[in-house]
């Protein structure tokens, strides 16, 4: 990770020096630099590890306006890139392998249409009945270690159950998914470092996706691969390009923020004992009202998703005040805007009972993530289910020593050591590969 800080104003006498961003102290604990970002620069123009210039937006009100303005285009046709930082934002390897055209890289009229289409294979209802189907996956991979007493709670349980419950939803057959493992690894482990290693993995995500669209289209299950298949608006279909985008970018994006929503979720309710243990009396009591609102307070205060993905200047505009030139990135973080003492009481406390609490955390407008309703289920049901059957959760490590992955938009730990008094698993099985 770099630890060049990029341009910022200058300090005067009177108040605390610029930060320095994107070092791995800033990694440990953005919030701090967010802090005064949003009090000296909340539109910042900085110089990213890439050697990309973005701005970066910092407070709540501008962070909305961005995320909803349309001025600020998805498509990176509309960035006016150096020779230095071509092909630096974005997902390493999606324009190669053909799976550019997915709602994070497009704009309406195509966006309105593909999210319309692809809205109709993934509907609440598909989501809702998988709720039996993810409680089984998060008790097998907790049975995977009950007995032992100790786990690493990232790469045992955070990683495995978004990658092994998305390609049940996709209709990825068993006996594949462990490749879909191993590729998404590949992802969280360069995520922060060579752009290489994740631009192989998509490479051969992408093949084995058209692969298994053709094999769909002969013979159509009930999952979502099939779905995007079948649905239709006034005549149109998904493209076959299409399709395998949109499958890809809701492995690609669903499962990363569900491993940061978990691992993150985890480590601040063992940071906060009195919010875990008010959590767990609540549900030892049979109450769901404040794992609703813990989860949403989770996403708010340190949130899977840093960044929102990449935006582009199509104009001239201002926001917050700042000037942004047509063709520059301009990047909106969510972690500080969610962080906002203009919007949010105590932004530094972690308070499950939170109400009013429009954070930002899955984005805002007509960007907003697809995927939200699964992965609050993922996460709700991820973290009631630990707490109930591991009581004595407790970390393992010193929070200092802890690492978190040192990449721009995801926010979330490099592992998560824990321990907890041995218990019987629920039910017998080999090891969760039988998944």
């Amino acid at each position: 990770m770099s630890t060049t800080p990029g341009p910022a104003p200058a300090s005067s006498p009177d108040r605390a020096p610029a930060p320095e961003l994107f070092t791995w102290e800033f990694a440990a604990d953005p919030y701090p630099a967010y802090a005064w970002l949003r009090e000296h620069a909340p539109v910042h123009r900085t110089t990213l590890p890439s050697g990309v210039e973005a701005w970066l937006v910092t407070r709540y009100g501008d962070a909305r306006q961005a995320l909803a303005d349309q001025r600020l285009s998805k498509n990176p046709v509309h960035h006016a890139e150096s020779p230095h930082a071509k092909g630096k934002t974005g997902i390493p390897g999606e324009r190669k392998a053909e799976l550019m055209t997915h709602l994070l890289n497009i704009d309406p009229p195509d966006h309105t249409r593909l999210r319309r289409l692809v809205s109709k294979a993934f509907t609440p209802r598909r989501v809702a009945e998988f709720t039996p189907r993810v409680q089984e996956l998060t008790d097998r991979l907790i049975d995977s270690f009950a007995e032992r007493g100790s786990a690493d709670l990232i790469h045992e349980f955070a990683f495995p159950l978004p990658i092994y419950a998305v390609c049940d939803l996709l209709g990825v057959p068993e006996e594949d998914q462990d490749d879909f493992r191993d590729w998404a690894g590949m992802m969280i482990r360069h995520g922060g470092g060579p752009r290489g290693g994740v631009a192989r993995s998509v490479k051969k995500m992408r093949g084995y996706l058209a692969e298994l669209i053709h094999r769909k289209r002969l013979e159509p299950g009930d999952d979502l691969i099939s779905g995007l298949i079948k649905a239709s608006d006034h005549g149109e279909h998904l493209t076959e390009n299409e399709a395998a985008a949109m499958a890809f970018i809701l492995l690609f994006a669903g499962f990363e923020t569900t491993v940061n929503l978990i691992g993150n979720g985890v480590y601040q309710l063992l940071r906060h004992p009195e919010q875990r243990e008010r959590l767990q009396a609540s549900l030892a009591a049979g109450e769901t009202g404040l794992l609703g609102t813990g989860v949403e307070e989770l996403l708010r205060y340190d949130g899977p998703v840093e960044m929102a993905t990449w935006r582009y200047a199509t104009e001239p505009l201002t926001i917050g005040g700042q000037a942004i030139p047509a063709g520059d990135p301009v990047l909106v973080v969510l972690a500080a805007a969610n962080r906002d003492p203009e919007r949010f009481t105590a932004p530094d406390t972690l308070d499950l009972t939170r109400r009013d609490n429009q954070h930002l955390g899955y984005g805002h407008g007509i960007h907003y993530c697809l995927g939200a309703p699964l992965a609050r289920l993922e996460g709700q049901t991820a973290l009631a289910t630990l707490l109930t059957r591991l009581p004595d959760l407790r970390l393992a490590a010193d929070p200092a020593e802890l690492r978190w992955r040192g990449g721009l938009i995801m926010r979330g730990l490099r592992t998560l050591p824990v321990e907890f008094s041995p218990s019987v698993p629920l039910q017998h099985t080999d090891g969760v590969s039988e998944m």
